[in-house]
């Protein structure tokens, strides 16, 4: 059977989409000035990897971003790793997000946001502006500068995206977690990149339940010995702020420098804008850092052409400050559109509330997880049927595949009418290889393509392009928004091992992918021993960091379970001598690793086990139990291992429990 008959059309562009979406226009726009032309999407997408240096600056061009001083060009060097993107030009990348905050657009809406704590709060492009202005001033006037790093605990709400601006209006380097990880798990993070100021809620609500955390954050403060300014948030309205002697409140620091406006100081075009981190699953997690000017670009080329965002649209991504999807989201503000933020549980106080949200705030734009889209097929929602759908234009899915079943849905009881954009990247580029776009069609249980300057191929182990079939998904030529470094990595050993020791001179992503004979793309998962429960990235070894320290606990291992599309955590656990895992011992467990890592962290399945599987050289073996969890029939190298019966003892034990048909 071929790949079309597999995958039947589920959603087809309109002419006036052809036409007059953005994409459709910079298309147009483009054979205006002689290339060209482009029969359809694919050929434009070649001329984009085949003109790397043109399309980019076009991109740069059409997307109306403003820079200091111009680049000399586009590409200095080519090879990866590397590469140098934009060398000469002089930005800033708050700039390029409030270049739409003053004249006409000024008194538009920038941030709506919603929380389970606080009233809905609406501000416009003006009011961001000046809110940035006035915290980027606080920050200098307590000795922030250009190159140090602000840290956010903070939800996804207007605070956030204000305390980023501030940070990379003057220079600094932003970089966010979510205020629901446990302090140890934070600490790993900003304890590696020594921040000089901290923006911190004093607790979140999710699910109807109110989480003070002012203890916690004091802790966390004493443990950053670089900070020279914490900035408070009162999150919960009617709980104390974090307590400290360098601690402000937000609203003290807004007044301290109200009416000052933003410097939007000039930085190199690989100056770092973000740092963001890998899930940590041999160690600590890495510090990737992200570049200002190959972020923006790339960011300009997904928000505006892919998703076709602009100044009329509403964008909601529902989305935590510890995912890249944050950063993303925040980006929308370029595109002078109102972005609407929700912190809290997806499925509070019910499932619908998320579409409830889109039809009130008239949302055209509305990104979610393949896993909350499930959740509602399950649920048997029909918010087509009950609600105003008449604005919405683009649903947005990431996190993990989304299975042919809930295209279905979208399509039915969903929202019938919009294009249904499954987008796939990661937080190493912050941003997608593939994905969306309003120029083809959307075919049932497919990504619809490549992005327009992304070189993107399936390779097999022998570094070739397969012909058919999936594959490792690989980019052979530089990407804008490929890191520019990883943190406390001087010589780039960490950096090049992370994507380009597989193939040399080939970013590597870690992805088994197949592409479809019309250019479509189909994702099986990771290729690594990465968890992904509800799309989120965990690493095991924050779980491993949290289980190993209770005292019943002799050994443990962790894998990612497959199923119904998404990832179940199961946790094997070897008791302590003389210990069982009795229901008291599951609860500490699960308590430690809520409190510790994060609730998204928590195993659906924890299993007594006599033994971890080792290889010789002592490191656990993930990807041999993953495989066993997942019922593969793949042999696997039991020479490799120490102790190769402890695989025979997981096996017994996973079907004794269930998770594995006897």
């Amino acid at each position: 059977m071929s790949n079309t008959e597999q995958s039947p059309v589920v959603w087809t562009p309109s002419q006036e989409t052809l036409t007059g979406s953005r994409m459709g226009q910079f298309q147009a726009w483009l054979e205006q000035q002689g290339f060209g032309p482009f029969a359809d999407y694919h050929a434009l997408h070649q001329w984009s990897i085949t003109e790397l240096d043109t399309f980019w600056q076009k991109v740069w061009d059409y997307c109306g971003l403003v820079c200091d001083t111009p680049a000399k060009r586009v590409l200095g060097r080519r090879e990866m790793p590397g590469a140098e993107w934009f060398p000469g030009m002089k930005l800033n990348f708050a700039a390029n997000l409030l270049r739409l905050a003053d004249g006409d657009h000024a008194d538009k809406e920038a941030v709506v946001a919603y929380c389970e704590t606080r009233p809905v709060l609406r501000k416009t492009y003006a009011e961001l502006k000046a809110d940035a202005g006035a915290l980027e001033a606080f920050l200098r006037s307590r000795g922030i500068q250009k190159g140090e790093r602000v840290a956010g605990v903070v939800t996804n709400g207007y605070e956030a995206l204000v305390g980023m601006l501030a940070a990379t209006s003057l220079g600094a380097i932003w970089s966010s977690a979510s205020p629901d990880f446990g302090i140890g798990a934070i600490n790993d993070r900003f304890g590696q990149i020594e921040p000089s100021a901290l923006i911190v809620v004093n607790g979140y609500g999710y699910g109807g339940k109110v989480f003070a955390r002012q203890d916690d954050f004091a802790e966390l403060i004493a443990g950053l010995p670089s900070l020279k300014v914490v900035v408070s948030v009162a999150q919960l309205p009617d709980e104390t702020p974090i307590p400290g002697g360098m601690v402000t409140t937000w609203d003290d620091a807004l007044k301290a420098g109200e009416g000052q406006a933003p410097s939007f100081t000039p930085v190199d075009p690989d100056h770092p804008v973000y740092i963001l981190y890998s899930s940590g699953t041999t160690g600590k997690p890495k510090c990737i850092v992200h570049g200002t000017a190959g972020l923006l670009v790339n960011h300009a080329k997904e928000l505006m052409l892919h998703g076709d965002v602009g100044p009329d649209d509403r964008f909601l991504y529902f989305t935590t400050c510890g995912w890249m999807m944050w950063n993303w989201q925040a980006s929308a503000l370029m595109t002078g559109a109102a972005v609407i933020t929700v912190d809290g549980s997806p499925g509070y106080p019910s499932l619908n509330f998320l579409w409830e949200t889109v039809a009130k705030e008239r949302v055209t734009h509305y990104g979610t997880s393949a896993r909350f889209i499930a959740g509602c097929r399950k649920a048997e929602l029909q918010p087509a049927k009950t609600l105003d759908q008449s604005h919405l234009r683009v649903v947005f899915s990431t996190g993990s595949p989304l299975l042919p079943e809930d295209y279905d849905w979208v399509y039915s009881d969903g929202a019938p009418n919009v294009l249904l954009g499954s987008i796939a990247g990661g937080t190493d580029i912050c941003g997608c290889f593939v994905g969306s776009t309003p120029l083809l069609p959307v075919r049932r249980g497919e990504i619809q393509c490549r992005f327009l300057g992304v070189d993107a191929v399936a390779y097999g182990d022998d570094g070739q392009p397969v012909s058919e079939g999936r594959g490792e998904l690989v980019c052979r030529q530089p990407l804008p928004s490929m890191p520019v470094s990883f943190w406390q990595d001087p010589d780039g050993e960490r950096y090049k091992d992370a994507y380009f020791n597989t193939f040399p001179g080939v970013w590597a992503h870690g992805d088994f992918i197949e592409f479809t004979e019309h250019g479509g793309a189909i994702i099986y998962g990771r290729s690594d021993a990465t968890l992904n429960p509800g799309g989120v990235r965990i690493g095991t070894a924050e779980i491993y960091r949290q289980v190993e320290t209770i005292s019943e606990v002799k050994d443990s291992l962790v894998v990612g379970r497959q199923i119904d599309g998404d990832v179940e955590v199961v946790l094997f656990v070897v008791p302590a001598d003389g210990q069982t895992v009795t229901d008291d011992l599951i609860k500490t467990l699960k308590t430690r690793i809520r409190e510790g890592a994060s609730p998204r962290h928590v195993p659906k399945h924890i299993v007594e086990v006599p033994d971890i599987p080792y290889t010789r050289s002592g490191k656990k073996v993930e990807l041999a139990v993953a495989r066993l969890v997942n019922g593969s029939s793949k042999a696997d190298n039991r020479d490799a291992l120490g102790n190769p019966e402890a695989l025979d003892r997981i096996r017994e034990r996973l079907v004794e429990v269930g998770l594995l048909p006897d």
